[in-house]
C-alpha cells in the first residue's frame, strides 16, 4: 500500500498496483492533511453517483477513496431533514455537539449489504459516546429499504429521499460521487471526512475517533 499526504484543500487519489487486490485501512491520520488511499475489493459499478460539480452521474464505480479535511477547509455545517421509511421526522439539526455519521445506501447495491454489519457494528459501539448514524436513499420505497432495515437490524434512520433533497444538502458540501459513500461529520456539522465505496471499518472507525478527540 502506498499512501502519499497532501496538503489541506486538495484531494488526492493513489491507486494500487494493476492486478493486485489490496484491502487497506486509513493509519496515521495527520491532522491538516487530506489523506487518500484505495481500496481494493470495492469496484463494482453502481448507479446513482455524482461528480464533482455536482451533476448526476448516473453510472458510477465507487473505488474506496479516503479523504480527511482540515478544520479551516470543512466548510460550512450540515444540516439533513427529512422523513423515515417509516414516515417519522428527521432531523441532524437536533443532535448539535455530536460526531455524526453518514451513509447512502439502497438495498440491492452489493457494497451497501457487505457493509451493512461494520455500519451496525460501529452505531452499536459508539452509541454511547454520543456519536449518530443516519442513512441516505433516494432509490428505494419502502417496501425495498424496510426488509433490507430489518435483515441487517440497523439501529439508526435513513431519509427516504426520494425527491433528492437531503444528498442535495450534503452534495453542496462535498461530493458524493457513489453509492456507498460514507461522511463523517464534526462536532460543528462539518465535513471531517469521506469514504467513497465499501467502507473499511479500522478506517471508518479512526475517521470517527479523530473528529472524537477535537475540541468543539
Amino acid at each position: 500500500m502506498r499512501v502519499e499526504e497532501v496538503p489541506a484543500g486538495r484531494r488526492h487519489t493513489v491507486r494500487p498496483t494493476p492486478g493486485r487486490a489490496r484491502r487497506t485501512a486509513v493509519r496515521g491520520l495527520l491532522f491538516g492533511t487530506i489523506a487518500a488511499i484505495s481500496l481494493a475489493g470495492c469496484t463494482s459499478a453502481v448507479t446513482g453517483g455524482w461528480t464533482e460539480d455536482g451533476t448526476e452521474a448516473g453510472y458510477v464505480s465507487g473505488d474506496g477513496t479516503v479523504a480527511m479535511w482540515d478544520a479551516a477547509d470543512r466548510g460550512e455545517p450540515v444540516r439533513l431533514v427529512g422523513t423515515d421509511f417509516a414516515g417519522a421526522d428527521v432531523d441532524t439539526g437536533a443532535w448539535a455537539g455530536d460526531v455524526v455519521v453518514i451513509n447512502t445506501w439502497y438495498a440491492a447495491c452489493p457494497p451497501c449489504r457487505a457493509e451493512a454489519p461494520d455500519l451496525v457494528a460501529a452505531a452499536t459501539d459508539y452509541a454511547d459516546e454520543g456519536v449518530h448514524f443516519i442513512g441516505i436513499n433516494g432509490t428505494d420505497d419502502a417496501g425495498a429499504a424496510q426488509p433490507f432495515e430489518r435483515n441487517f437490524q440497523i439501529p439508526y434512520p435513513s431519509i427516504h429521499d426520494a425527491d433528492g433533497t437531503a444528498i442535495a444538502a450534503l452534495q453542496g458540501r462535498v461530493p458524493v460521487e457513489a453509492v456507498p459513500t460514507t461522511v463523517v461529520l464534526d462536532r460543528q456539522a462539518r465535513v471531517m471526512g469521506r469514504i467513497i465505496g465499501r467502507l473499511d471499518p479500522t478506517t471508518l472507525r479512526e475517521l470517527i475517533d479523530t473528529a472524537l478527540a477535537e475540541t468543539p
